[in-house]
Formats: structure tokens, C-alpha cells, sequence
């Protein structure tokens, strides 16, 4: 067939690339005439046709080669091109691996029937009539256009996923052997490429997406089960008083027939979740169905049958037990063979047993038993690890359920007795239910609670003890370890394996402080970790451990410094650090002749100033000085370094008698020395002024002037003078002054008369490191200064010291390639969004100056300007307007900073293989060349090593649309390419043409892009593709078509607002060696990597996001990837086999919806195809995070949503049913379950409080008070105080504590965490909660999961109230006001014991949940209490309220707007009725509160309900004359405003006339409010969920008005409050430091910030 040109290209250098790496990997030799070796090919071929070789094996079908050894070379080169070249041209069939491995197979016997005829003939299936075809016409156009329709059917992700195929649907069509129907070529009228007709489903493969909770049970059915088997147990234990007898070993083998029926209840699961694929699904998939539904139904029938039997027996006086004998038989038999089979199929160590027996009989059960897929085989890990697994559940199940049974179910049998045996109870209302049957109600009320706390407390346990592992693994890997000196320690303690955690917490590096203690070691480390075995074997110091240490540790920081210094240089250049920072931390290259290591001038400062002084104080002997100068290490470094320094600069200064007496005076020092009489040699007290004359001297040589030679002749005169006739002894002074040689030179006036100025570099970088040893006078503590530049060079120095594979050469390393998926976001900020101002006066410009002002003085000096220059001034000149331009935009999270930070992996490549290159000595350097790192960006060989070995792919998906309509973004991504020459842009363009009849037909293009030498786009490659490539969701259909222009062996995906530094990217080709290190059965497919939130110092809110992050990324995951072994790949930046996933489908799925979360789908995906994802936390990357409430709650819903559709997944289902026992429950709560875990503890909220409130209407709560002390004080007691510790979540916490100690430690992390609580972190926290509670419910129940741009703005701007009322309204305030009427009803109805203070203390934490959601949104909203803002907003609010909606009419414009838009996820019948039952909570309110009043009395008739809704039907009759529309009836004007007035007067008239002649009371005109309150919001929610009912009555207009009645009255409830505190000015002070105390930390005016007073900052 006909493959495009530029697919050909691509592949061919993809294909040579990768040959060419796996041969430099072998480490060959290079020879005369290089020949590619059989090892290299063996390992490509197999790796790349390892998915095809494993589904041929599946399906059972030859391969297309016979065997590996029969196949020559060549062959083999021709089979991997021939897969590349199928890959490449594929577009979105790339989503279906298997589908590839099909048209491979075919291909590639066409192709081996070619070769072995030796004719390039066109192969049968390439020709039609019409000659030869296209592949992209022939095979993928048929299969894109098929997938097109099927997404079309989507209904732009509304409809529901049974109703279409998706991308998994086309793909397991390959899963049997019925797929070879297809034939080939391919048959059009096949059911694979059948097209869906208008209203007929084509149906799904192997499983179908409905929405529903069910999945949750289905999916982890064992989990649930097991769950409620133990409960059951517990319960029937502690009922019988914890007493072990024959009659409670009777009840307790009840969990038999509750275990079959479970079973059975799954097994219907599976019949009735298949509905929508009976049509497609292969039959032996639902033979099994079948089968396991009547196996489990009989079985549950035949065990349930017995045991009754059983209990009949009990209950007989007979001691016949029979059925007894015969219920342990069936029972032991059933519960062995299940305990056989699941050690066959889930234990590792009987694992292979199962896959090698072929006997038919065992075949069956484990089909039975087990669903067999192509993916999901075998999901087993090593014993070792599945042991560690099993010990870290069984701790947590020892924990649960010991607190269980004491805490939750035993104090609760006994009132369960008393309250079942109690006679009746006289009820306060007209009781349906519980009065003629033990009170049935009241114990689902007690129980209810303590029900929902057992299946979500097991999270807060695991939570715990993941915390507590997850901190020992992180001492344990020495993560923060700087001190070298711990090897020794370490072993020394050996035996006490308990202490080593904690010293490893003790004994780290969390300050800038320990950096300078303990920089002595960091050359060693860096040499050990990240310098190759070939490199270091250059230098005899290295390869010879019988060397002197000084020499050695010479060697190490000659090497160390040139990676060093560029890091420095890097901080520079990011305006991190100033030009004198970057002097002092700067490291000499240690390759001169000075004997000792020269350590950078940042640990040396003042230290020779400290040295004398403590000279001066000397009344001791030498050997006491020297002990207490080398106290201090460094001053003893400072003081030999000083000594030596002067020495050689002396030596290059002057000659002849001038150098006779500099060697005379060292000599006669140097004997002292040795003979330990220095202070009787010098006079100690003359330093100070040898001092002076020194500093003289080095100032004036140090300026390379001729004109000072002069002047630097009588400083070495005056030095001479000073030293010898000052410093020396007395005895030594007269034969110096006796000494003819010396005393004729100077009677002639010869004696320094000549001065020879420094001109070596070695020399003159002596002398200006000498003066700076000098002078510098400044303590170099707080070097530097910039918080970020510390945390940076904190976090490497600590990774030096961890467990990091060894560096290989950079020709041997792993190549790989930077992937970086964009959209439309921001590129690089342009001059007039600098200036433009937001509504309170801020710039972007002027917001960042006061964040970073010192990065911006240091950005200043860089470009050579003043600290007082304006901003006016620099876009005067256009380079320093674009350096402004990048300087702003690399401090927000825009592509260029994510460009500049991915491009430091390609410098960091060439400066290690320059550096290689010159240590082997390929270019014949010496040794002190060896180390120089001058002019590395511009080797050529350092270059071309480093693009071998990295690309960097940013998929523009829409840059051809931008460059076409001239959109700023094209010319700022075209800028980057300029700046960039490595960076390459990949992008769809799009082709229009004119076609018949008018038509438009467009054709797309995938499109690579550089920039060539003029700065203009070149064309690389340009693939055609079979149509539009967004056919599922937009990310990962972005990454899929740029994905073949990637290259190497890895990939890693980045977001484009991630950031990367160059000390970091030092350490990718020490991660990349992780692919080949044993972690585990298999090798690594993906590597996770530690990130670092860079948005947290922005405001408190940023903060907690990122310590949230933080924990998740770093302690969470450490935990998950071991020993769980169930990390997931949950978002950037890990780092993937790119091999193995482009075989596989890719590095994300992309089915609309489904696969919101395409990320996580990624790290399932991997699993599932017997992948190993791990977790590394030496290599870090930068990340950006939303910084205000608004993003942040988007940006959880988003989360909360993907995680919705996850439960309805395959995927999740596969897992849930594959997994072992403890690694499903590892799995579910680190995935959906800890979603439905935050779901059920706001639950409990309401399952409590509606208990509360049943009992309070019903009067059940006094008079069982009354009648049994017990209820009140053990039994409630016990469940509040549970709820209570599940609401205040303080357990959640733990992770995020233990993180701080072990990143910050114990006295900071203390203090971080108070200071969070201060900030009100609690109530973020809290309201966080609600969001993600909000969106994964609705999303499983209605859907509506859906990507949410948050947007990555830099200034935290002033939310509008009716912006955040839109927001929240449905999601929190009508949630909070539904648990706030609840609490009143409690505290008016309900009774306790302990009274005011009881009621406080029990529900505390539902009122602070209130609070929370209520007004959390204004409290982190900057400006939310200043007063002129809180007036604009009522108005506003008002304003967006009363305006009428209509076509076109945007909900943020319109309340109606909004109100039709908050409906439309209502779409199913399904979803009305399950809205219908949901609503019916709300009558409860005045079925109770009507039998309250003092009206009614003790009468509990029905008809007194039955009267309170003519009530309540005359009151909204009344509302309805009042809100009549007076312009609709202009006629009726007079008469309606009559009625008004009548209506109103009689309505007063009435209450008073009832309450003087009735019982009716004041109060009970409240009670009334608040039972008519939520049955009005309940019908409200009925008329919703039934729309169109609704409209055809007519009345559709009045429930807008009710509806427009109720927001605009829960508006003011949420108002009144805000407006009142604004009245105040010292709230809003209080709420600025609040929301910014990390920036206050930092010298900030955030008060000069929100209200843009320039004028002050001016002056």
C-alpha cells in the first residue's frame, strides 16, 4: 500500500534512532567499520512486538514468524518498520492496540511473502481496480469514519454511554478469535465497521457504562461483602454477650447464606449492568453470566434452605442436628474450594501452578470464578511484596474492628434491647411505621449512624497508618539526608533498626544553614551518584582508594565545580540570586596548584576576620589556637587557603632577592609549624596590621592596570616592612635585617622595584578571591537570600545522599523525549498586559514587583539597570521590554516558563557529555582542561550527543488556526522556537477546498515545525489524517497525533504549567536508569516523580493547596507505589516506557466523558497490561496550582466529576474484580472509594440529623430518656462522639503533619500547622469537602463531568457576590441551610440529657460545617468585607437577580439564565426518579413540626397534616396575587391593587384573630415558617424534576417565582451578615493578614496591593 512520505521519514528516523541507542547502550567498542550487533536488533524487535506476540498468544494463532532464531537481522528491521509505519499513519485508530496488532498480522504476511519471493510486487490486498491504494483510504479511513459516527453519537458527552461504542468497545472486538471475521481486507459490511443508525444502538463489546451507584457494589463486591459479613459477625457476638457456645457459633454461621446471597445480588448485578451488549458480546461471556446467575441463586436458596433448617433445629428440644452436620459439610466444602481457587489465582507463589494446568475441569471453575481478558492476566506482584500488603491490612482490620465492636456496636446492645422489649411509647405525631413493631424506626435512627461511620472509618485508618509507613520509608530513604557522616553512624547502630528512622529525621538538611555545614560532603556525593563510572575511572584519585584523602577530595570538587557553578549560574540568570550571591557561591574549579579544596566564598566570609581575633585572644600555645580555629572547619579551610594563596601570589609578583626572601620567611614559618612554636615565631598581635597591607595589596593588583604597578611595588614594599619587622620575632628580625643578600638589594634600591602583574587566569582568579577572603566583612548566613533559590539548593544537596541509581555516560543512557500538550492558555505575557490594570488598580507588573521584589532588583541588575528605573523606561528599549516580557511570564504559569524549564534537560545533556568527553580524553585535553566547562552550549559534539538523547514535542493543537487569524500567541510560540532551537512544535492544520455543490471539504494535517536559521516556521514532516482527530476529549487527542514525532525509549508527560530546573535535570539520566533496576516481577512502565507546588506562597489559600498537593504527591504516593504497589499515574510529570504504551494505546485514553480524568486512565491502563508504576522522590519538577477559592473548587469538581465517571468504568471494574483480596482494598480506597468515603462522612451528617430530628417530631427521644437512662447517655453518646471525630477530620491531617516534620522538621512543622489552623484552614478544608461530595454524586447520578478551565491568572482579585452565589448555591448554601434547619429542629424539638451544654459539644462540628459552607467563599475573598466593595456587590447581586432571561442571555447576566442552566443535568427518567425520592426528605419538616404546635395540642390525627396543606396551598394563593405581573393585565391594574390591599389586611386580621382566640402562639407562627420552608423548596424540586409536567399545567411561570422568592431569600440570609461586618474596618484589615500571612512573612504590603496606592509606593 501507499504510505506518505513524511510517515516514512518519521518512522525511519524513530527506527534509527532507537536501533542506534539500543546499540550505544551495548557499550561496543567503536570500530573502523561499525556493524549494528544482533543484541541491539533482538531487543527492539522483541520489545516493540511484545504486545502482538502476547495477543497472538492469547487468541492462540501462529505468529507470523516461526520462530525468533529462524528470522534473520535484516527481516526483523523490516517487521519493526513495518509495525512504526502502521503506528504512524494510524491517527486515532492509536487508541486501539489490539486493532494495530490485527493489521499487522496481515500486513506482515503480505510483507513475508514479498521477501521471500524477492519481488517488490504489491501484495494482493494493495491493488484495486483502480491500481494501487492508499493505506490511510483503505485501512484507517474505514475504521475513523466508523469511530466518527460512534462519537457522534455522543451528543457532545450528554448522552448516555450505553447508547454509543466507544474507543475501549472497538478495541476488545480484538479480543477473540471472532475478530478474524473481519477478514482482509477488510469486509465493509462487517459488525466492527457496522455504522449506527439514527435510533438503533450497534451495541457494546464486553461492558456497558451505565450510571449508577451499582457499580461501586459490583465492581468491589468482595470488599462489601467482607464488610458486611464482619459486622454481621460482631453484632451477633457482642449480642451474645461475647459468650463462645454451640448457640452463638449457630448464629454466627448466619454469614453463610447473607455471604451466598451477596453473591447472588453481584451475580444479578452482572445480568442486569450487561443490558446494551447481549447483542455484541461474545458468547461464552454470556454463557458465564448465565451460569454464575444460577449458581449463586440455587446455591443461595440451597444454604439459606439449611439454615433455617438449622435454626428450626435450635429451637426443637430434640438434640437431633442433622442439618447442622450437613450445613458445616456443604459450608466447609464451599469455603475451601473458593479458598483453593483464590490461592490459585490470586496467591503469587500458586499463581503459575494455575497457568500451567490444562485440565478442562480446573479450566472451568477458574472461568467461573475469574473473567478472562487479554488485559488484567496476571495481576500478581513477588511474595515478598504481596506479604507486605497483607501485614499493612491486617493491622488496619486488627485496628477497625476492635474499635468497632467496643466502640460502635457493643455499647449499643443494650439499648437496642431495652428499646425493642419497651411497651408502647406514646408518639407526638400520627406514627405510620414504628408503633406496633419495636419501634423499628427509633433503632434504624440509633443504628443508622454507626452503620455509615463503619463503611467509611476504615479511610480514616488506612489514612493513619499510611501516614505513619509512608513517614518511616521517607527517614528510611534518607529523604532530607545531607549529613555524610550517617554511613558511619548508621552502621555503628545497625542492630538498633527502631532508632534509624528517627535519626534519619533528625539528621537532615531543612535549612540553608545545614547546607553550609555540611557542603564538605557534597562533592563526593555528587561524584558517587551523578557522575558515570567511566568518567571518574579517568582520574587515579578515584579508581585508587589508597590515596591520600586530600588528593581525593581535590579531585572530587574539581569535578563537582563545574556542575555547580552552573547551577548557580542557572539561579543567576532566573534573577533568583544577585551578581555578589553568585560570587559567593560560585566554586573555584580546585584544578590549580594549591594543595587544598577551595570552597566557595559564601562558607568563608569573615572567617579569616574571626581567625585573627581569635589570634589576638591567644594565650595559649600553637597547638590550643589551631584546636579552637578548627572548631569551626571551614575558618580552618580559610585560614590554609589564605596562607597558601598569599604564598603563590608573592612567588608570581616578584623575583630574584625579592623571591629568596618570600621562600626564607615561609620556610622559617613552615618550622614553627612543625615544631609547634608559631606564637614565639610571630608576633600575633601585628596580624591586624599584615592585614591591612595585604588588602592593600590585592586591591591594586586585582584592577590589570599598568599604571598601579607602581603603586603595587611599595604595597609589597610596605608588606615586607610590616612582616619583618613587625610580625617576626625579635631573633628572626636581625637575620633577615643581617642577611647581605637581601640588605644590598634594598641599600640599591632593587629590592621589589619591580612588580610582574598576575597574567595567568589561575593567578588572577587567586588575587580576586584573596581580596574577597579578605574584606568580605558580612556573615554569609542568610547567602541567599531569594526563599526559593534555598529551597532548591536544599532539596538537591538532600538528594545527593539518597538511594540514586548510578550515572551511565550520556552515549549509554536511556534517550527520551518531553511531551507538553497546549491549548490556547497564555504564552508569554505581552507590555500591554503588564500595564493594563484589573478593577482595584493593580498591573500585573506592578502585583509581581511587590511579590518578588527581589527578583525584580535582581532582574534589574542583570539588564544593567538601576533600582529606581520605571517601567517607562524599559519598553523604551525593545530588548529590555522583551526581557520584562519573560521575566513576567516566567513567574506565572505560562508555556515559556514550562519551555525554559524542559530545555534545561537538553543543557544539562550537553554540559555532562562535554564534560565526558573531555575526562576520557577524546579531544586530547589535559587534566586541568578536563574540568572547564567554557563553551559547552557550542561544542558540536556535546550538541549532537544531547538531541540523540532528547526531544522536546509541544502540541499546539490549534498554533495552524492562530498563525492563520495572526493571534498573539503564534508569535509568541514562534519566538519560543527562536530561542529554543531544539524545541520542536507539533500542531493540527487544517486544508479547506472548495467542493461541488458548494461544499467545503477539509482535509487535516499533522504537522511538525522548527524554526530555521531566519526565525521562520520550516516544515519537518506533515502526515495527513483521516479526518478531525478530536473525536473524544481534547488532551489526550492532542497528545495522541503529535505522539509520533516523539522519540526514545521514555517519555515524560508535562503540563504547561510545570516548571523544571537545571539541578534537577542533572538527575533525569539517574531516573531514566530505573527502567533496568529491579522493582519487582516486571520492570517499570511508568516512573512517578515528585513535584513542587510553586503557587504557594501567594496566598494562605494557595498554601493549603499546595501542602495538600504536597502530601499527595510526596508521603500518599510513596506509600501507594510501595508496599500497596497500586500507584497510579495520576497527572504529570511521571515518566513512561514510551515503548511499551504506544503499543499498548497510548500514554491516556480519550472516550468523551468516560475518560474525563484522561491521566489516571493511563496508570490503569498500564497495570491492566501487566505494567509496574513506581515512585521516586530524589528528582523533582516544578508545578503550578490554582491560587483563589473559585479555581481551586472548579478545579476539585473537575477532580470529583473524573472521579464520578471512573466508578462507572471498565477499567475500575477490571481492577476491582482482578486484584488480590488486599491489594482491591488498597486500590479502591486510594482511588474512587476515598471519594465515596468524603461522600459518606457528609452523609452522616444528615443520616444523624434526620435521626435526631425523627426522634425529636416523634417525642420518642424524651420518653425513652424518660424510661431508660441508658438510650441518652451510652448508647447516643457513643455514636455522636464518633460522628464528632469523623467530622472534625482531625485524622485526615496526619499525613500532611508527618509530611511537615520530615520536609521541615518537628519545631517548624509545629508551628506550620498552627499557622495553618489560624488562617482557617479547617474551613477550606471543610468547604472542600462539600465540593468534592457535590460533583462526584451528581456526576454518577446525572453526569455532567466535564473539563473545567479554572483559569492561571497571576493578581487574587475580588469575587463578586453574585458570581460566588452562582457558584456554590446548589453545591454548598442550599446543603448548609438543609443541615442548619435540622439543628434548630433538634435544638427546638429534641431532647438531651446534659442540656445546652450537651446539645454545644454534639453537634459542634455539624455547625462548623455550616459556617463553612455558608461563608467560606467571602471569608478567602479578597476585599469581601470592605464596605464600598459589599454595597457594588448587593447591587450587583440585585441587578443580576431581577433581570429577565431570554435567548442568548448568559447565565452570569441572567438569575432566570442561571436557574434554566442549573437544570439541564436532569435529562433521564432515571434521573427524575431518583430526584423525586431525594426530595421527599423535605416533608418531613412539617409532617413533624404541624404536630408541635400549641394550636394543635395533643391532637396526632392525620387530618391536622391534612389541613396544614390548606394552609399552605391559601398562603401560596396569596403569593400569587402578590406577584401577579400588573403588566399583563394593564386593564385589571386598579382592581389587582384593591385585592393587594384587601388580601394584606385580611391576612393580618387573620393571624391576630387566631392568635387572641386560638392556642395559636407566637412562636408557633416561627415553627410554622420553618415547616413551610422546606416543603416549598421541596415542591420547588418536584416541579424541576418534572419540567415538562409542569409547563403543559401551566404553572411553570409561578415555580420561577417561588424559585426567584427562595434564592433571593437564602441571598440575604448569607448577605445580612457579610454587609454587617463590613461595617467595621478592622475585620477587613483582619481578613487581608488572614488571607496573606505568608506573604506579610516576607516583608509584603498586601494593603498597598488590593488598593493599588502607586502614589505611596512612589514616595
Amino acid at each position: 500500500m501507499i504510505l506518505q512520505k513524511d510517515n516514512v521519514r518519521n518512522q525511519r528516523e524513530n527506527v534509527v534512532l532507537t536501533i542506534a541507542n539500543a546499540q550505544c547502550r551495548l557499550a561496543i567498542p567503536v570500530e573502523a567499520d561499525p556493524k549494528i550487533d544482533e543484541k541491539a536488533i533482538n531487543e527492539v524487535f522483541l520489545k516493540v512486538l511484545d504486545n502482538y506476540i502476547k495477543w497472538c498468544k492469547y487468541l492462540r494463532i501462529r505468529l507470523v514468524w516461526n520462530s525468533l532464531e529462524a528470522i534473520n537481522r535484516d527481516r526483523k528491521l523490516f517487521l519493526v518498520s513495518l509495525y512504526f509505519l502502521i503506528w504512524g499513519e494510524a491517527a486515532n485508530v492509536r487508541f486501539l492496540p489490539e486493532c494495530i496488532c490485527y493489521i499487522f498480522h496481515h500486513m506482515a504476511k503480505e510483507l513475508d511473502a514479498i521477501l521471500d519471493h524477492g519481488e517488490a510486487n504489491p501484495a494482493a490486498s494493495c491493488v484495486t481496480e483502480n491500481g494501487p491504494v492508499s493505506f490511510l483510504e483503505q485501512i484507517v479511513c474505514p475504521i475513523y469514519e466508523t469511530l466518527a459516527a460512534e462519537a457522534a453519537r455522543n451528543n457532545n458527552g450528554k448522552a448516555a454511554h450505553s447508547a454509543w461504542r466507544n474507543y475501549d468497545d472497538f478495541n476488545e472486538y480484538f479480543w477473540s478469535p471472532a475478530c478474524f471475521e473481519l477478514s482482509w481486507p477488510m469486509r465493509r459490511d462487517s459488525a466492527f465497521l457496522l455504522k449506527p443508525k439514527k435510533r438503533k444502538r450497534t451495541g457494546k463489546s464486553t461492558f456497558v457504562e451505565h450510571r449508577t451507584f451499582l457499580h461501586l457494589y459490583r465492581s468491589f463486591h468482595r470488599l462489601w461483602i467482607f464488610l458486611a459479613l464482619m459486622f454481621q459477625g460482631l453484632a451477633i457476638i457482642a449480642f451474645n454477650d461475647a459468650k463462645i457456645n454451640s448457640d452463638t457459633l449457630k448464629s454466627v454461621l448466619s454469614i453463610g447464606p447473607a455471604f451466598a446471597i451477596m453473591n447472588f445480588v453481584e451475580s444479578c448485578l452482572d445480568v442486569l449492568l450487561m443490558f446494551g451488549a447481549y447483542t455484541t458480546a461474545r458468547g461464552m461471556a454470556i454463557s458465564r453470566l448465565v451460569i454464575r446467575f444460577f449458581w449463586f441463586g440455587l446455591s443461595s436458596v440451597a444454604v439459606t434452605y439449611i439454615y433455617v433448617k438449622v435454626l428450626q433445629e435450635r429451637n426443637d428440644s430434640s438434640n437431633d442436628s442433622f442439618y447442622f452436620r450437613i450445613f458445616i459439610l456443604v459450608l466447609g466444602v464451599y469455603a475451601a474450594f473458593r479458598l483453593v481457587l483464590a490461592l490459585l489465582l490470586k496467591f503469587p507463589a500458586c499463581h503459575r501452578l494455575s497457568e500451567m494446568s490444562d485440565q478442562s475441569f480446573f479450566q472451568f471453575f477458574k472461568w467461573i470464578y475469574e473473567e478472562r481478558y487479554f488485559v488484567g492476566r496476571g495481576l500478581y506482584e513477588r511474595m515478598s511484596d504481596h506479604l507486605r500488603s497483607v501485614l499493612f491490612w491486617l493491622v488496619i482490620f486488627t485496628c477497625k474492628f476492635t474499635f468497632t465492636y467496643f466502640l460502635q456496636i457493643k455499647p449499643l446492645v443494650e439499648p437496642t434491647r431495652i428499646i425493642v422489649d419497651l411497651p408502647s411509647v406514646e408518639y407526638a405525631w400520627h406514627d405510620l411505621v414504628s408503633k406496633n413493631n419495636k419501634n423499628v424506626l427509633t433503632l434504624a435512627s440509633l443504628w443508622a449512624p454507626v452503620v455509615a461511620i463503619y463503611l467509611m472509618d476504615i479511610h480514616i485508618w488506612y489514612t493513619l497508618l499510611s501516614a505513619i509507613i509512608g513517614g518511616v520509608m521517607g527517614a528510611r530513604s534518607r529523604l532530607g539526608e545531607g549529613i555524610y557522616i550517617f554511613s558511619i553512624v548508621a552502621n555503628f547502630l545497625s542492630s538498633y533498626a527502631y532508632i534509624l528512622p528517627l535519626l534519619y529525621v533528625l539528621l537532615t538538611i531543612r535549612s540553608i544553614e545545614m547546607v553550609h555545614k555540611r557542603f564538605e560532603s557534597f562533592p563526593e556525593a555528587f561524584v558517587k551518584n551523578l557522575v558515570s563510572q567511566s568518567q571518574k575511572q579517568r582520574f587515579p584519585s578515584n579508581s585508587q582508594p589508597s590515596q591520600d584523602s586530600h588528593v581525593l577530595n581535590k579531585t572530587n570538587a574539581a569535578i563537582f565545580s563545574p556542575f555547580w557553578n552552573e547551577i548557580i549560574k542557572s539561579l543567576r540568570e532566573e534573577d533568583l540570586i544577585s551578581n555578589r550571591e553568585k560570587d559567593l557561591l560560585s566554586i573555584p574549579s580546585n584544578t590549580g596548584s594549591i594543595r587544598l579544596v577551595q570552597w566557595p566564598l559564601f562558607l568563608l566570609s569573615s572567617k579569616i576576620l574571626l581567625a585573627i581575633d581569635l589570634a589576638l585572644d591567644c594565650k595559649d600555645t600553637q597547638a590550643d589556637l589551631w584546636s579552637r580555629v578548627c572548631r569551626d572547619e571551614y575558618m580552618a579551610y580559610a585560614v590554609q587557603e589564605c596562607y597558601y594563596s598569599i604564598e603563590k601570589i608573592l612567588y608570581s609578583l616578584v623575583d630574584g632577592e625579592g623571591r629568596l626572601w618570600v621562600e626564607r620567611i615561609y620556610r622559617e614559618i613552615n618550622n614553627s609549624i612543625m615544631e609547634g612554636s608559631l606564637v614565639v615565631t610571630l608576633s600575633l598581635k601585628k596580624l591586624p596590621l599584615v592585614l591591612q597591607r595585604l588588602t592593600a595589596l590585592t586591591g591594586l593588583i586585582r584592577q590589570e592596570t599598568d599604571v598601579l604597578a607602581k603603586g603595587a611595588a611599595k604595597a609589597v614594599f610596605d608588606l615586607y616592612d610590616v612582616v619583618t619587622h613587625d610580625l617576626l620575632s625579635s631573633d628572626l628580625r636581625e637575620q633577615l635585617d643581617t642577611w647581605s643578600l637581601l640588605a644590598k638589594a634594598r641599600n640599591e634600591g632593587r629590592l621589589f622595584s619591580r612588580i610582574k602583574l598576575p597574567s595567568d587566569p589561575e593567578t588572577k582568579d587567586l588575587v580576586k578571591r584573596l581580596h574577597l577572603l579578605l574584606t568580605v566583612k558580612d556573615s554569609a548566613a542568610n547567602i541567599p537570600k531569594n526563599l526559593e533559590a534555598r529551597r532548591r539548593l536544599e532539596f538537591f544537596t538532600n538528594s545527593l545522599f539518597m538511594d540514586i541509581p548510578s550515572a551511565k555516560p550520556v552515549s549509554e543512557m536511556v534517550p527520551f523525549s518531553v511531551f507538553t500538550p497546549y491549548y490556547s492558555e497564555t504564552v508569554l505575557y505581552s507590555s500591554s498586559e503588564l500595564r493594563v490594570e484589573n478593577e482595584d488598580g493593580i498591573s500585573v507588573l506592578f502585583y509581581l514587583q511587590k511579590i518578588f521584589p527581589d527578583e525584580w532588583d535582581n532582574f534589574l541588575e542583570r539588564i544593567g539597570r538601576g533600582e529606581s528605573t520605571g517601567d517607562a523606561e524599559l519598553q523604551e528599549n525593545s530588548s529590555d521590554a522583551l526581557e520584562l516580557r519573560f521575566w513576567v511570564s516566567y513567574r506565572g504559569q505560562t508555556l515559556a516558563r514550562t519551555v525554559r524549564g524542559m530545555m534545561y534537560y537538553r543543557k544539562a545533556l550537553m554540559l555532562q557529555s562535554y564534560l565526558e568527553r573531555r575526562s576520557l580524553g577524546v579531544d586530547d585535553y589535559s587534566q586541568i582542561d578536563a574540568f572547564a566547562s567554557q563553551g559547552f552550549e557550542l561544542s558540536p559534539e556535546s550538541r549532537a550527543q544531547a538531541d540523540l538523547k532528547f526531544t522536546y514535542v509541544v502540541s499546539c493543537q490549534i498554533y495552524g488556526q492562530q498563525k492563520q487569524r495572526k493571534a498573539p500567541e503564534a508569535a509568541d510560540i514562534a519566538l519560543l522556537l527562536q530561542r529554543n532551537e531544539a524545541l520542536r512544535v507539533a500542531y493540527i492544520h487544517v486544508d479547506e477546498t472548495a467542493a461541488a455543490e458548494g461544499k467545503i471539504v477539509k482535509e487535516f494535517y499533522s504537522k511538525l515545525v522548527k524554526a530555521d536559521i531566519h526565525g521562520k516556521d520550516q516544515e519537518i514532516y506533515s502526515i495527513k489524517l483521516p479526518g478531525d482527530p478530536k473525536l473524544g476529549e481534547g488532551k489526550p487527542e492532542n497528545q495522541n497525533h503529535a505522539i509520533v514525532f516523539t522519540r526514545g525509549e521514555a517519555v515524560q508527560t508535562i503540563d504547561m504549567n510545570q516548571d523544571n530546573y537545571l539541578e534537577e535535570a542533572m538527575k533525569m539520566r539517574n531516573l531514566l536508569e530505573e527502567f533496568r533496576k529491579n522493582h519487582g516481577l516486571r520492570p517499570p512502565s511508568i516512573l512517578g516523580v515528585r513535584e513542587h507546588v510553586f503557587t504557594g506562597s501567594v496566598s494562605s489559600l494557595a498554601w493549603f493547596m499546595s501542602n495538600q498537593e504536597t502530601s499527595f504527591v510526596t508521603l500518599a504516593q510513596r506509600v501507594l507505589a510501595y508496599p500497596l504497589k497500586v500507584r497510579m499515574h495520576y497527572g504529570h510529570p511521571d515518566v513512561f516506557d514510551r515503548i511499551f504504551h504506544i503499543t499498548r494505546g497510548g500514554i491516556s485514553k480519550s472516550s468523551r466523558v468516560i475518560n474525563i480524568s484522561e491521566d489516571i486512565f493511563a496508570g490503569f491502563n498500564s497495570t491492566l497490561r501487566q505494567g509496574n508504576i513506581t515512585h521516586h522522590e530524589y528528582i523533582q519538577v516544578g508545578k503550578g496550582r490554582d491560587v483563589g477559592l473559585n479555581q481551586i473548587a472548579l478545579f476539585e469538581g473537575k477532580v470529583a466529576g473524573g472521579n464520578g465517571e471512573q466508578v462507572l468504568s471498565r477499567d475500575v471494574y477490571r481492577l476491582g474484580q482482578l486484584f488480590d483480596f488486599f491489594r482491591m482494598f488498597s486500590f479502591f480506597y486510594t482511588t474512587v472509594g476515598y471519594y465515596v468515603c468524603t461522600m459518606m462522612t457528609v452523609l452522616i451528617v444528615y443520616i444523624f440529623l434526620y435521626g435526631r430530628a425523627y426522634l425529636a417530631f416523634s417525642g420518642l427521644d424524651r420518653a425513652l430518656a424518660l424510661q431508660a437512662k441508658k438510650l441518652g447517655n451510652t448508647a447516643l453518646d457513643a455514636v455522636l462522639n464518633a460522628q464528632f471525630l469523623v467530622q472534625i477530620g482531625i485524622f485526615t491531617a496526619v499525613p500532611m503533619i508527618i509530611g511537615f516534620i520530615l520536609e521541615m522538621g518537628l519545631l517548624k512543622a509545629v508551628f506550620s500547622f498552627i499557622t495553618m489552623q489560624l488562617q482557617l484552614c479547617s474551613v477550606f478544608f471543610t468547604f472542600s469537602l462539600g465540593t468534592r461530595t457535590h460533583y462526584f454524586g451528581r456526576t454518577i447520578l446525572h453526569g455532567g463531568a466535564k473539563y473545567r478551565a479554572t483559569g492561571r491568572g497571576f493578581v487574587v482579585r475580588h469575587i463578586k457576590f453574585a458570581d460566588n452565589y452562582r457558584l456554590y448555591s446548589r453545591s454548598h448554601f442550599v446543603k448548609a441551610l438543609e443541615v442548619a434547619l435540622l439543628l434548630i429542629v433538634y435544638i427546638a424539638y429534641g431532647y438531651t440529657d446534659g442540656g445546652a451544654v450537651s446539645y454545644f459539644l454534639l453537634t459542634l462540628s455539624s455547625w462548623f460545617l455550616v459556617i463553612s459552607w455558608l461563608f467560606a467563599p467571602y471569608i478567602f475573598n479578597p476585599s469581601g468585607f470592605e464596605w464600598q466593595k459589599t454595597v457594588e456587590d448587593f447591587d450587583d447581586w440585585t441587578s443580576w437577580l431581577l433581570y429577565k432571561g431570554g435567548v442568548g442571555v448568559k447565565g452570569e447576566n441572567s438569575w432566570e439564565s442561571w436557574w434554566d442552566e442549573e437544570q439541564m443535568h436532569i435529562q433521564t427518567l432515571r434521573g427524575r426518579i431518583l430526584e423525586t425520592i431525594l426530595s421527599l426528605r423535605f416533608f418531613l419538616f412539617q409532617y413533624g413540626i404541624v404536630y408541635k404546635l400549641h394550636l394543635t395540642g395533643k391532637d396526632t390525627s392525620l387530618a391536622i397534616y391534612g389541613f396544614s396543606w390548606v394552609v399552605l396551598v391559601t398562603l401560596v394563593m396569596i403569593f400569587k396575587v402578590f406577584t401577579l405581573n400588573l403588566k399583563k393585565s394593564a386593564k385589571f391594574q386598579l382592581v389587582m391593587r384593591f385585592t393587594q390591599g384587601v388580601t394584606s389586611l385580611g391576612l393580618v386580621a387573620a393571624i391576630v384573630l387566631l392568635v387572641v382566640f386560638t392556642k395559636l402562639s407566637i412562636p408557633d407562627l416561627f415553627a410554622c415558617l420553618l415547616a413551610i420552608i422546606p416543603t416549598g423548596w421541596a415542591i420547588l424540586c418536584l416541579a424541576i424534576t418534572w419540567k415538562r409536567i409542569v409547563k403543559s399545567l401551566g404553572l411553570w411561570d409561578s415555580v420561577r417565582e417561588f424559585a426567584r422568592m427562595y434564592d433571593a431569600g437564602m441571598g440575604m440570609l448569607i448577605f445580612s451578615p457579610i454587609a454587617f461586618l463590613s461595617w467595621f474596618p478592622f475585620v477587613s484589615t483582619f481578613q487581608s493578614r488572614l488571607l496573606f500571612n505568608q506573604a506579610f512573612s516576607r516583608g509584603l504590603e498586601i494593603s498597598l496591593i488590593l488598593a493599588g496606592n502607586k502614589a505611596n509606593v512612589d514616595v
